[in-house]
C-alpha cells in the first residue's frame, strides 16, 4: 500500500504551529519471551511540544498495523477510527503539550520503515531502519517532516544476543527477562528522517579517531555470516582521512559524538546518513574480487554520508525543494577529500566520466527539471533522487567553487554552520553565507545554474597562421536545451595540448577565464601555437557539453590513448559519447574508437565504463542490419584482450565482467564454460563466488545452462547473496516459461522482497532475447499503473523503471507510450514513463544515424 502523502502547504502549517522539543520512543523488538518478533512490534511514544495557538488542532503521522491507545495532556483520545492516511488527529492543543502514544508497528522486507531480514546462513534476524523521505512514522509517532527537529531518547528491548545501535550512544544495558533493554543517551536536535535502529547479531569492530582537539569513538557493523570479507583496516582509515579533511575545510567539528558505520541487508539505496550510525548497502561487503574502482567507489560513498553529517545533518533542509542542497553538496565535498585527502587522486576524473555522464543524461530528458526544484509534495520529490539533484548539481557547485575560489568557498561554509547549527536553512542562506565571504553578488549565478534546465553546448572558434599560431580565438556558447535557452556565465579553462618528446599529448598552455553570451574573444590565446588538441572545458571547471574542432577531433580518434593525464583524456572520450547519443557520431565509428582507445587505458574505471557505453552504443545505437557484426567486433576484441591483459590484473577481470553482459557465439559460450570448471581456465583469472555466477548467468541468457544447473550453484552459495544471484540466472533463462514468470514475480506479487525483485528485474531483459520480450511490450503499459497504485514509489520505482520496454527500439514502442501517457496518470508515473519513452526515441535517431 502506498504510504500517506504530505504536501508542502501541509508542512509549512504544522510547522507554523508547532515547535517539537523532545521524543521519548520505547520499542520491544522481541516476542515476549526473548525471541525476535515477527510481524509486528510494539512502540510506545512519548513527545513533548508547544503550539503557538492554545486550542488549535494539528495531527501526528503514524503508519501503524493499530493503535492501542493515545492520550494527548492526560485525556484519552478516541482512536478507534484510527486510519494511516490520517496519522492520530490532536484537538484543542494547549500551549504546552505532551502526548502519549502506545501502537503495534509492522517489520517490513521493503527497504522502508524497521527492515527485517533473516540470514539464510544461519537464521539469524538483522534489523535496520530507512527512513528518507518521511517513514520514522513506521516505527513511531512523530511529525515527520524535516523542519519540525526535536531530541529523541531511545530505548529498545531487543534479544540478549543483540547488538543495538542508534544515533546516540548507549548508557546502559539492563535485563529485561530474557532478553536486554538498551537505554540511548538523548542526542542532538535532528529530524525525524536521520533517527536511526540498527539491531541484531551483528559483528562488531572498534577503533577511534584522535587529534588535538578529543577521540571520535568509530564503529563497524555487518552480518556475521559477512564478517571475514569485511576490510575493516582500509574502512577505518578512510573514516579517519575523512574527518581530518572535514574537520579543516569545514572548521567545525564532527558534532554526533561517536560515528558507526552499518552495512545492512537488502538496502535500497547506497547508504543513508543517519547522525551518528550511517547504514550502507552490504554489497560494498566484497565478498569476491572487485576492481580498484569499486573501492574508489565505495570511498566516495564512506565520504558522501560524513559530509552530510554537517550539511543534511547539523543543519538540514526546511523542506525537500532543497533536497539537491543535501545530495549535490555532499556529492561535491567527497570527492573534493578523495582527491585531497586519500589514495584516490584522480577522483575528479571519475567524478567527469561517472557523475557528469549521469548528469547529461537526465538533463536531456523532456522530464529535467530545475537543480532548485519546486517540490509541492512528498511523492514529487521521491522521483527527484537523480542526476540532477546528486551529479548536476554538484557539477555546478564545483563550477561555483572555481568562480568564487575554494578559500572563499570554504570560509561561506564555515558561515552558514556557524548560524545555521541545529537548525534549518534554505538556498538564500547558504548563498548569503558565500556572498558574504566571497564579496560576489551571486544572485545571477542563482538564476542561471539554479532556476534553469538543459546544457550549453561550448566549441571553440579560431584561426591560425601559416605557423599554426592562433590569430584569433573564441568559445561559443550555444543556447541551454532542453528548456528556455539561456546563455550562462561559466568560468572555464581552456587548454591547448601538443605530442611532447616521448610521443604523449600534453599540456602546453592554460587559459582561465569567465565565458557569457553566445561568443566570447580569449585574447591571452593569440600567438599561441594550437598543438593538436584544444579542449575548452579544460580542467572540467564547468558543466556543458563540449564539442572540439575537426582536427582536435581527428586526434581524438587516432591518438585517445597518446593524452598523457587521466582528466583530459576523460573529457574526450566524455565528448564522443555525447556526440554519439546526439546522433553526431555513429555508434559503429563510437565502437571503433572504444576498440582502438582502450587498449593502452590505464584507468580501470574508465575501462569499465567504456566498455558498458560501448555496450550500449551496440545494442541500442548501432542499424539493426549491423547490430550481429557490432556484437561480434566487440566480443572477439574483449575476448582478445582478456587473454592478453595481465594475469590476475584489474583490467582483466573488467574484461570478463563485460563478457559476460554480453551477446555471445558459440566459440565463446564454450570458452565462459571452460573458465567456469576449470576445463579451460584463463591464465590468473580467479574464478570466485560472484564470478562464477556471473559466468554461469552468461551461459543461461544463451541457454548454455539451465535450472539444474543454477540449483546446484545455490547449493553451493546458499547465503542472501547466491539467492539474489539465482533469482536473476532464472529470469535470465530464454524462454517464455521463464520470462512469464518472472514477469508475475515481478509485476504482480507485492510481497517480494525488495531485493529480490531487483534481482529479477536485472534478469529479465538481455541484448540477446529481443524477440522473446516483444509480446511484453504491451503488458507493461497494461500493468503498470496497477503497480504504482499498489506499491510505495520506493517499491513500484524498480519496476517501472527496470522493465520499461528499452529493449523495443521502435516506432511502435512509442506509439505504445504515448497512447498510454495521453491518459490521466499520477505526475511522478507519467515522469518515469516518460523518461523511459525518450530513451527509445533518442535510440531511434542514433540508428537513423548509423545507417546513414
Amino acid at each position: 500500500m502506498a504510504p500517506p502523502n504530505l504536501t508542502r502547504e501541509q508542512a509549512q502549517q504544522r510547522a507554523e504551529l508547532l515547535d517539537v522539543a523532545s521524543y521519548d520512543v520505547d520499542l520491544d523488538l522481541t516476542d515476549g519471551a526473548g525471541r525476535p518478533g515477527e510481524v509486528v512490534f510494539r512502540s510506545v511514544t512519548r513527545v513533548r511540544f508547544r503550539s503557538r495557538r492554545a486550542g488549535a488542532s494539528t495531527w501526528i503521522d503514524l503508519v501503524a498495523d493499530g493503535v492501542d491507545r493515545a492520550v494527548l495532556n492526560g485525556v484519552e483520545l478516541d482512536v478507534s477510527a484510527y486510519r494511516e492516511e490520517d496519522g492520530i488527529p490532536l484537538p484543542k492543543l494547549a500551549e504546552h503539550n505532551e502526548l502519549l502514544v502506545e501502537a503495534r508497528c509492522r517489520y517490513t522486507n521493503t527497504g522502508e520503515g524497521l527492515h527485517r531480514f533473516v540470514d539464510p546462513v544461519d537464521g539469524g534476524v538483522y534489523l535496520y531502519t530507512q527512513f528518507e523521505t518521511a517513514d520514522a512514522k513506521r516505527m513511531f509517532a512523530c511529525f515527520d517532516q524535516p523542519d519540525l527537529k526535536a531530541v529523541y531518547a531511545l530505548s529498545v528491548t531487543a534479544p540478549a544476543d543483540w547488538k543495538v545501535i542508534s544515533n546516540a550512544a548507549v548508557e546502559q544495558v539492563e535485563p529485561a527477562g530474557a532478553a536486554r533493554r538498551h537505554v540511548f543517551a538523548t542526542g542532538k536536535p535532528m529530524s525525524t528522517y536521520l533517527v536511526a535502529l540498527v539491531a541484531g547479531p551483528y559483528v562488531e569492530w572498534r577503533d577511534s579517531y584522535v587529534d588535538a582537539d578529543g577521540e571520535i569513538p568509530l564503529g563497524l557493523y555487518c552480518r556475521a555470516s559477512l564478517a571475514e570479507h569485511l576490510d575493516t583496516e582500509r574502512l577505518f582509515t578512510e573514516t579517519k582521512q575523512g574527518f581530518e579533511f572535514f574537520h579543516r575545510a569545514f572548521g567545525v567539528r564532527y558534532p554526533f559524538g561517536k560515528y558507526d558505520q552499518c552495512f545492512v541487508p537488502e538496502f535500497n539505496a547506497g547508504a543513508m546518513e543517519n547522525a551518528g550510525c550511517v547504514t550502507f548497502l552490504e554489497d560494498y561487503v566484497f565478498r569476491s574480487r572487485v576492481t580498484r574502482y569499486m573501492y574508489e567507489r565505495r570511498a566516495e560513498t564512506v565520504l558522501h554520508e560524513m559530509a552530510h553529517m554537517w550539511f543534511g545533518d547539523l543543519v538540514t533542509m526546511r523542506w525537500w525543494d532543497d533536497l539537491w542542497l543535501n545530495e549535490s553538496f555532499a556529492t561535491w565535498a567527497s570527492v573534493f577529500a578523495q582527491a585531497e585527502a586519500t589514495e584516490y587522486v584522480h577522483a575528479w576524473t571519475t567524478f567527469a566520466s561517472i557523475e557528469k555522464a549521469w548528469a547529461y543524461r537526465q538533463d536531456q530528458m523532456p522530464s529535467t527539471h530545475p537543480i532548485a526544484c519546486d517540490i509541492v509534495d512528498l511523492q514529487a520529490v521521491e522521483v527527484n533522487f537523480d542526476g540532477i539533484t546528486y551529479a548536476k548539481g554538484a557539477a555546478v557547485l564545483k563550477q561555483l567553487v572555481a568562480y568564487v575560489g575554494v578559500d572563499n568557498f570554504l570560509a561561506g561554509l564555515r558561515l552558514y554552520f556557524d548560524k545555521h547549527a541545529w537548525g534549518n536553512a534554505t538556498l538564500a542562506d547558504l548563498l548569503s553565507a558565500l556572498e558574504e565571504a566571497s564579496g560576489r553578488d551571486l544572485s545571477g549565478w542563482s538564476a542561471q545554474w539554479l532556476e534553469t534546465t538543459g546544457l550549453n553546448l561550448l566549441r571553440p572558434s579560431f584561426t591560425v597562421d601559416a605557423q599554426g599560431r592562433f590569430t584569433d580565438f573564441a568559445v561559443l556558447q550555444g543556447p541551454a536545451r532542453p528548456g528556455r535557452g539561456e546563455h550562462r556565465t561559466h568560468r572555464l579553462a581552456v587548454g591547448i595540448y601538443d605530442t611532447d618528446d616521448t610521443g604523449h599529448l600534453v599540456r602546453t598552455h592554460r587559459v582561465e577565464l569567465d565565458v557569457s553570451g553566445d561568443r566570447t574573444e580569449v585574447a591571452d590565446l593569440i600567438g599561441v601555437h594550437r598543438g593538436k588538441l584544444v579542449l575548452v572545458n579544460d580542467d572540467d571547471l564547468t558543466y556543458c557539453t563540449m564539442r572540439l574542432d575537426p582536427d582536435s577531433l581527428a586526434t581524438l580518434i587516432d591518438h585517445i590513448g597518446d593524452i598523457a593525464e587521466p582528466l583530459p583524456r576523460s573529457l574526450c572520450w566524455s565528448a564522443a559519447w555525447e556526440m554519439t547519443r546526439e546522433a553526431e557520431l555513429k555508434a559503429r565509428d563510437f565502437l571503433t574508437l572504444v576498440l582502438g582507445g582502450i587498449p593502452t587505458e590505464t584507468e580501470v574505471g574508465m575501462v569499465q565504463r567504456l566498455l558498458l557505453q560501448a555496450q550500449t552504443a551496440v545494442n541500442s545505437y548501432t542499424d539493426p542490419g549491423y547490430t550481429e557484426q557490432a556484437w561480434r567486433r566487440f566480443t572477439t576484441k574483449v575476448m582478445e584482450l582478456a587473454r592478453s591483459a595481465e594475469p590476475g590484473s584489474d583490467h582483466q577481470l573488467a574484461f570478463v565482467n563485460a563478457l559476460t553482459g554480453s551477446v555471445l557465439d558459440a566459440e565463446q559460450l564454450a570458452a565462459i564454460r571452460g573458465w567456469l570448471d576449470g576445463s579451460a581456465p584463463l591464465p590468473g583469472l580467479t574464478v570466485d563466488t560472484d564470478l562464477r555466477w556471473r559466468l554461469l548467468q552468461a551461459l543461461a541468457a544463451h541457454g548454455a545452462a539451465d535450472d539444474t544447473e543454477i540449483t546446484a550453484e545455490l547449493e553451493r552459495d546458499n547465503t542472501a547473496s547466491g539467492r539474489r544471484q539465482a533469482e536473476r540466472a532464472r529470469a535470465l533463462l530464454p524462454t517464455p516459461a521463464a520470462k512469464a514468470e518472472a514477469w508475475r514475480r515481478a509485476v504482480h506479487d507485492d510481497e517480494l522482497p525488495n531485493a529480490i525483485n531487483d534481482a529479477i528485474i536485472s534478469g529479465f531483459s538481455h541484448p540477446a532475447q529481443k524477440r522473446l520480450l516483444a509480446p511484453y511490450v504491451a503488458r507493461y503499459f497494461a500493468d503498470v499503473a496497477g503497480v504504482w497504485e499498489r506499491r510505495s514509489s520506493e517499491r513500484a520505482q524498480p519496476t517501472v523503471v527496470g522493465l520499461f520496454p528499452a529493449w523495443a527500439v521502435d516506432r511502435a514502442t512509442l506509439a505504445a507510450a504515448d497512447e498510454w501517457l495521453g491518459q490521466d496518470r499520477p505526475p511522478a508515473l507519467r515522469r518515469l514513463v516518460t523518461e523511459g519513452r525518450s530513451g527509445v526515441e533518442r535510440a531511434l535517431a542514433a540508428r537513423e544515424f548509423d545507417r546513414s
